[in-house]
């Protein structure tokens, strides 16, 4: 059986597990225990507080640090309401594109790294190697903020971490950061003849929509002159509205789910800071006027940090040796990269597939972009095989 082929293998097993990140992601991460446990990794499991998610950390070769860190997220986005030509959680192949939810985001770069870990079993590693394998990276990047704590308090130091989101194999070494939240408004109901004695909050929560708008318009101003993002400028969106229940009643709840993407930590600041006072000063004694108890309420569902690009890069040299390719690159989305540079590794992203096939129905990795992931991973276990330890 080829690598390719016994990648495949793997990638319809992962696959078939649907690790929608409402979903517990257990069966998943049990069975890739046992893939890893068989090829002679040292494999922990660290479960969340509800006992239905879990992270996963292995290891194979010895117990040094500045070990070389191979990360990726368990979990896939919904498919409820997206038109599939095939089941999205059994693995499809046409034209030489396996198509399933999260064959590119990201199972592909699993599999690839779990055929690895089988080619390495009976190998004599120079230097660590990790697997990281975590649970809710599309809600917030929970399971790796809740982990990477916990690994730096035993005092672990790896020295590079290669994460594999889709880059279609290119050398991404920095990223905007993901700040996600979900702002409520409490108002009170009422009878629609009436808007006065009520509290309107579809009303406040269209104002503070708008006053996100002209923040979102204010911050374009404050791209810094070098950005290297596309586009420059910290971004806003706001994902969801919602609120009422008919047209004649004052709705008394209304919510706004919303992030911005900084560029620069001050940006977040900036906007947290002008909502804060917005809310206060503006919204607030409007609404407690006629009502004491209404109030804006913002949850935080996750402030995931950029990748910050460096001139000293171990983790993008490393890649750079093993696909042959040069050319660095900034992208837009985010990811989990930024969380282990906090930790003081050397990071890059680079993995199989395409951004633009993530998240959409009909989802691919192509066998050619799998095969690229793969060749640079047994390139990178033919390093840790050798006497002398890849370059830093």
């Amino acid at each position: 059986m080829t690598h390719l082929s016994r990648t495949e293998a793997i990638l319809a097993d992962l696959i078939a597990f649907p690790t929608i990140s409402s979903a517990s992601n257990l069966a998943i991460i049990d069975h890739i225990a046992d893939l890893l446990g068989a090829a002679g990794a040292r494999v922990e499991i660290f479960p969340d507080d509800s006992g239905q998610k879990a992270n996963l950390w292995a290891t194979m070769g010895p117990e040094t640090e500045g070990g070389i860190v191979l990360s990726g997220h368990s979990d896939v986005v919904p498919v409820e309401g997206q038109d599939w030509s095939s089941d999205p959680f059994t693995l499809t192949c046409r034209d030489d594109r396996l198509y399933g939810r999260g064959s590119c985001d990201m199972k592909g770069f699993l599999a690839a790294c779990l055929q690895l870990a089988e080619t390495l079993k009976d190998a004599s590693l120079t230097r660590p190697l990790h697997l990281c394998i975590t649970h809710d990276e599309e809600t917030g990047c929970l399971g790796a903020r809740a982990l990477l704590p916990q690994l730096q308090a035993r005092g672990l130091r790896p020295a590079i971490a290669i994460v594999g989101e889709p880059s279609e194999m290119r050398i991404v070494d920095g990223h905007k950061g993901c700040f996600e939240y979900s702002t409520r408004f409490t108002g009170l109901e009422g009878h629609g003849s009436a808007p006065d004695r009520g509290v309107n909050a579809v009303a406040y929560a269209a104002r503070y929509a708008a006053r996100l708008l002209d923040l979102a318009e204010a911050l374009r101003s404050r791209a810094p002159p070098d950005s290297p993002f596309d586009p420059p400028w910290t971004t806003i969106n706001i994902g969801r509205l919602a609120g009422g229940v008919a047209t004649n009643v004052i709705p008394g709840k209304a919510e706004i789910d919303w992030e911005m993407r900084p560029v620069q930590p001050q940006d977040a600041e900036f906007v947290k800071d002008a909502l804060a006072e917005y809310a206060a000063s503006g919204l607030l004694p409007a609404m407690r006027r006629v009502s004491p108890q209404a109030c804006i309420e913002t949850q935080v569902i996750g402030e995931v940090v950029g990748l910050l690009p460096q001139a000293d890069n171990a983790a993008r040299d490393l890649v750079a040796q093993l696909t042959g390719h040069n050319n660095r690159q900034c992208v837009a989305f985010g990811t989990e990269a930024g969380l282990f540079q906090q930790m003081g590794l050397s990071v890059v992203i680079c993995g199989p597939g395409a951004i633009a096939q993530a998240h959409r129905p009909d989802e691919y990795v192509s066998r050619a972009q799998l095969s690229s992931c793969i060749d640079m991973l047994q390139k990178l276990g033919a390093r840790l095989t050798d006497k002398a330890p890849p370059a830093r």
